[in-house]
């Protein structure tokens, strides 16, 4: 693939530039207002195999027919389910409704109240069931990639140095190079993939510190992520970035929580964050947080790893902050700044809660993912401020059964197609078992023994280390399947659950949210985005990215937008 230049158009002379408005750096208005060219409102079919740049392209042009250029959006709050698909949505609505003492399914979380609605198609460019990093990064660049791939074109994931020649501009990074605010508030450590994407370059999600990059990556000139949260120009790089995964920014010799550092370099990237946003504070408990509040910029690093699940965290101030207050405080802290925000807020745990086949925690995370959503309804205008919620793909999680209306969504299924009829009858299989309404497709959750369970029914955390097959189902009626601990049964045997391969939902809010609707590529969202907020479309008209019309459409090269 060429390098990212070679997509660019520049302006070579003074009549194309008149002919081609797009190389100048128009105002807000004429983005928004201009009448498109015949040529942009033409899709191109997609090469074999598909380019970044026809990716790029082809997602602007599906923004602009939508309307996204039309939006005067000052800020924008992108909330990230981390695998939340749309059963875990309804199980979790449900739930939530259920702990306030109604029957659940007329509750909405806080997003369902949003005008608008979409969907979108998760798949990488070279997988059908994707994973975080290639969905993130289609996300946050408008470029569909390979499984693993991080803020990098489509290629391989031990490619260090085609990678280099295939970076992409994230819209966190453009925010920053417009003079825009940005932040990241994530439960998983903060160069884990879905933050990672949002300022990071690597073909590979694994290399998020140096321990864990290639020697050979490394001599080819690849740096590990964390290190990469140094690239923006002192003063000038995210002012909040919360999360998970001090491990990853303290060198081995260090203090890094429950375990020591992680860095064979020897670097303190801590300290070294401190030394280039002067005043900036490093918190690891809710306490210095909030005494943070005010600070130029604050580095939360509150787990040597990911954050504790919402279920299990230390709610004192000696502890850990949950999403809600972190995104009040990330939003309170841009908030004061003159030209608008980006913001990134990943609820990262509903995934890995998923994967550890326990549907309890996943609801949960979702749960405290919409008090998050809530808490910034509340700190900003609908007016102003666009509001995105969406997920990175879906998992396994089935809803099924006949359960009467208002019956425990942990529980095992009652309803009147129970053998005696009763609206409260347990239903049971064809073996004569009672089941759960909620199951797995695959995963740690199957009934037959394992290295470290026996048989039967299996409780969080599960690392089964092989499994023996299952003698059939595991009678349930004398199991408590609302325990946080139970992880509902699986078909498949697998050390974790997967990722599912279906769509997932997208709602949005405020200046631009209109455009959201319909079936959408993931990378399109990126697109919706951009086009929607002034400061961002000027950007990248001004780096010479934009039709006649002003609208962004050629692939942009990141080295244009170094702060």
């Amino acid at each position: 693939m060429p390098r990212m230049s070679s997509f660019r158009l520049p302006c070579i002379a003074a009549a194309l530039a008149l002919a081609t408005s797009g190389c100048m750096h128009p105002p807000a208005s004429a983005s928004a207002s201009h009448p498109p060219t015949a040529a942009t409102l033409v899709p191109e079919a997609a090469p074999a195999p598909e380019t970044a740049a026809w990716w790029y392209r082809n997602g602007a042009l599906h923004a602009q027919r939508l309307g996204a250029g039309k939006a005067d959006a000052r800020n924008v709050i992108v909330f990230l389910g981390d695998g939340m698909s749309l059963t875990t949505v309804a199980a979790a609505r449900i739930l939530a409704g259920q702990r306030e003492g109604r029957s659940g399914e007329e509750h909405q979380l806080a997003w369902e109240h949003f005008p608008y609605t979409a969907l979108s198609k998760t798949y990488n460019t070279d997988h059908q069931t994707p994973d975080s990093a290639g969905t993130m990064t289609a996300i946050a660049t408008g470029v569909k990639t390979h499984m693993g791939a991080i803020g990098v074109a489509a290629g391989t994931v031990d490619d260090c140095r085609g990678s280099r020649q295939r970076q992409l501009l994230s819209w966190l990074r453009l925010a920053s190079s417009a003079g825009m605010a940005t932040g990241i508030v994530t439960t998983a450590r903060l160069s884990h993939a879905t933050p990672a994407a949002a300022y990071a370059h690597a073909p590979s999600r694994e290399w998020e510190s140096d321990r864990e990059t290639p020697a050979e990556a490394l001599a080819a000139g690849c740096r590990d992520i964390a290190q990469q949260l140094l690239d923006f120009a002192p003063g000038r790089g995210p002012r909040v970035l919360l999360g998970g995964g001090l491990g990853r920014f303290l060198p081995e010799s260090a203090d890094a929580g429950a375990a020591p550092g992680r860095r064979r370099d020897g670097r303190d990237l801590t300290r070294e964050w401190t030394e280039r946003n002067p005043g900036g504070v490093v918190a690891r408990t809710t306490a210095q947080l909030r005494q943070a509040a005010a600070a130029p910029a604050v580095l939360g690093l509150f787990a040597t790893d990911h954050m504790p699940y919402h279920h299990d965290r230390d709610p004192g101030e000696g502890g850990t902050p949950d999403l809600a207050e972190m995104t009040r405080i990330a939003i309170e802290r841009l908030s004061r700044e003159p030209e608008g925000f980006v913001l990134l807020v990943e609820s990262a745990r509903i995934d890995h809660a998923h994967h550890a086949g326990n549907a309890y925690r996943a609801l949960d995370e979702t749960i405290a993912l919409s008090r998050a959503v809530e808490a910034a309804l509340a700190a900003t205008s609908p007016q102003d401020t666009l509001v995105v919620v969406t997920a990175d793909h879906a998992h396994t999680l089935s809803f099924a059964g006949y359960p009467a209306r208002g019956n425990p969504i942990l529980g095992t299924v009652r309803g009147r197609l129970s053998p005696d009829g009763r609206a409260d009858g347990e239903m049971l299989d064809s073996l004569g078992l009672p089941y759960t309404t909620l199951s797995y497709a695959n995963g740690s959750g199957y009934a037959g023994s394992s290295a470290s369970q026996p048989g039967g029914p299996k409780r969080f955390p599960h690392k089964p280390g092989g499994f023996s097959p299952a003698l059939g189902r595991p009678d349930l009626a004398a199991v408590d399947t609302t325990d946080p601990d139970y992880l509902q049964e699986a078909l498949v045997p697998m050390h974790d659950e997967t990722h599912g391969g279906e769509d997932v939902g997208v709602w949005a809010q405020g200046p631009g949210s209109e455009a959201f609707r319909g079936t959408l590529e993931q990378n399109v969202l990126y697109h919706l985005i951009v086009q929607a907020v002034p400061r961002l479309r000027q950007r990248l008209c001004a780096a010479g990215t934009c039709d006649g019309g002003g609208v962004p459409v050629r692939l942009p090269d990141p080295a244009d937008f170094r702060d």
